[in-house]
């Protein structure tokens, strides 16, 4: 199958500015993929996603979107694509349901059932209230199922757990593991790396409008991690807590490692893994907002 997002040597360059906001960039997103995209401010990331929707033109290389450039499915395009802005954008003098009930009016095709979406997300009981008096986190949820109304095969999810609890954040997730399950396709932005890592199947870091790194989360992480396990222990006879560093490689084998598990009281064992955190950091150079 071909892939639903293949870009090749993407460049664009604002009007009047010095500098490229994207370098030559090109990857390629599958169907039924979480694809992260995440980067500092001003890596060119915001540019990508408006290119990738059809909000921007005049970029030179190549962007197709299931096989053609974003701009020649004119309008049919946002019959197929769901987007969720980090900054919402209700009409705020209708409620919830009437905000639901208007965007899905907009579609052609068959729509979910906007009740149905705000019981899903927490948001029935205020299903009547209007949306100027919701909290940013009731506003995020909003914005999200309202990108699923349309059932898009592609959703661009722009920190979609940005002002949530952790228990609206894990329903929000859970959503976005059913889509790829279905076999939708979700082009994710966060700066919420914990958000990355539990979603995304691989995740590409901007900087300076190019692509420092493309991985999964997991080969990210092995690859910055430090080759060592520390054992957090207390003596045989002391209450206090010590620990001690040992090479992962010829673990088995480490007679010190062996006696300390003999002759101690282990507490925990814990290999030196990097985090998305530590990649971004890393990678960037710049520590997370």
């Amino acid at each position: 199958m071909s892939p639903v997002i293949d870009i090749d040597d993407l460049t664009f360059t604002y009007p009047k500015a010095a500098e490229p906001a994207v370098r030559g960039i090109g990857f390629s997103v599958e169907a039924g993929e979480v694809f992260g995209f995440l980067g500092p401010s001003g890596a060119g990331k915001s540019t990508t996603q408006k290119i990738l929707t059809g909000l921007l033109t005049g970029h030179g290389g190549s962007v197709a979107v299931w096989g053609k450039e974003p701009a020649a499915w004119k309008a049919e395009y946002y019959q197929r694509i769901g987007v969720s802005f980090e900054l919402p954008n209700h009409y705020l003098k209708l409620t919830g349901l009437e905000n639901l009930e208007f965007f899905a009016s907009l579609y052609d095709g068959p729509t979910e059932d906007p009740m149905a979406l705000l019981e899903r997300v927490g948001l029935a009981d205020a299903a009547h209230v209007r949306v100027g008096k919701y909290s940013k986190g009731m506003q995020m949820r909003l914005v999200f199922v309202r990108a699923l109304l349309h059932r898009p095969g592609l959703l661009f999810l722009d920190e979609p757990t940005s002002g949530m609890d952790p228990a609206n954040a894990r329903i929000v997730k859970d959503m976005v593991n059913e889509l790829r399950a279905e076999g939708r396709t979700v082009f994710l932005t966060t700066h919420d790396m914990t958000t990355a890592d539990q979603l995304c199947d691989r995740v590409a870091f901007m900087v300076k409008g190019r692509i420092a790194a493309l991985a999964s989360p997991a080969e990210h992480k092995l690859s910055r991690s430090r080759r060592t396990v520390t054992v957090t222990y207390r003596a045989l006879g002391s209450d206090d807590l010590a620990a001690k560093d040992f090479p992962l490689d010829g673990l088995g084998e480490d007679e010190a490692f062996r006696s300390l598990l003999r002759e101690a009281a282990v507490e925990s064992v814990h290999s030196q893994e990097a985090d998305l955190e530590d990649v971004f950091i890393d990678v960037t150079g710049r520590k997370l907002p």
